[in-house]
């Protein structure tokens, strides 16, 4: 239910029902949701594709916009299914010369008629609710590829556990999108930091970058969730209005792996920030870097 309705139910104000809200997800008794709140219990709760195409519209616009920064002409990547991930593949319609492999029929679709894209469809069995194409013949179909990137979505996001699903068919081949690629770069709006579902799709040492947009001043979990993923090495690109980049936390470990599929560590050494993005340089290991990390993720929320 939305905290409008709320409001109007209880006859009150939003900035009251929000005060409440927040009282009863403390105690268990609700989880909050972008602009509302639902009953608890979302371990195994998926919402249809008609749902979440209305939910947090602007900012998987703004998301979009600058993961879209990230793609160079004639690269070879693999996305994802989402409503996330379909907002990028419009904006990916315009780079020639890219070759995107995806099991995502809603993908495909916003690039069937871009010129000098070529679009390689997994095979699999058809998965309703989202769209997308699961199973063995979708994983089998992804064995031998190798790409630079993966365009990534999900349920929820957490630093413990990475990217989460709600569904095993779509975790299981969301993890062999990602043992294709070189980097990972997960799309997910502030409703999802702090989620957690049921099944682990990307444990977070795997997750190169995190395209996310500004949480609200007032939303405590994603700040603090994103300031956790920053000290895992999660380098996080935050979208401002129209997909303007607000700022990047560069990962504070320095040297990640990612060469061997998934579960064993992968070996490299991650590229540096797009130049689309601009690098804040919150990855600093001693105490006074630590403490301007901090002071800048706070000045992020702020705005």
């Amino acid at each position: 239910m939305s905290l409008r309705e709320l409001a109007r139910v209880v006859q009150t104000s939003e900035v009251t029902v929000r005060r409440d809200v927040r009282a009863l997800e403390a105690e268990g008794l609700l989880d909050r949701r972008h602009g509302g709140a639902v009953l608890p219990g979302g371990f195994t709760r998926e919402s249809g594709f008609p749902q979440k195409s209305h939910l947090a519209t602007a900012e998987k616009t703004a998301i979009a916009d600058l993961a879209a920064g990230l793609v160079e002409e004639g690269e070879a990547i693999v996305v994802g299914a989402g409503t996330t991930t379909q907002e990028l593949a419009r904006r990916l319609a315009r780079i020639p010369g890219l070759t995107v492999v995806t099991n995502s029929l809603l993908v495909a679709q916003a690039l069937a008629h871009a010129n000098r894209v070529e679009v390689v469809m997994t095979g699999g069995t058809l998965r309703g609710s989202n769209y997308a194409l699961v199973g063995s013949g979708a994983e089998q179909s992804l064995q031998g590829l190798r790409v630079s990137r993966a365009f990534l979505s999900g349920s929820g996001l957490t630093a413990e556990r990475g990217l989460s699903t709600s569904n095993m068919l779509s975790a299981s081949v969301d993890r062999a999108l990602v043992q294709a690629a070189a980097e990972v770069v997960v799309l997910a709006d502030h409703t999802k930091l702090g989620a957690d579902t049921m099944f682990q799709t990307v444990p977070t040492e795997f997750i190169t970058r995190l395209v996310t947009d500004e949480p609200p001043a007032h939303d405590d979990r994603a700040g603090t969730e994103l300031q956790a993923l920053a000290d895992q090495g999660v380098q996080i690109a935050v979208a401002g209005p129209a997909g303007n980049p607000v700022g990047e936390q560069a990962p504070a470990r320095g040297e990640r792996r990612r060469d061997v599929p998934l579960p064993g560590p992968r070996r490299g050494q991650v590229t540096g920030p797009a130049a689309t993005l601009r690098a804040t340089g919150l990855g600093g290991q001693d105490q006074s870097a630590g403490a301007e990390r901090a002071a800048r993720v706070a000045d992020l929320r702020r705005r």
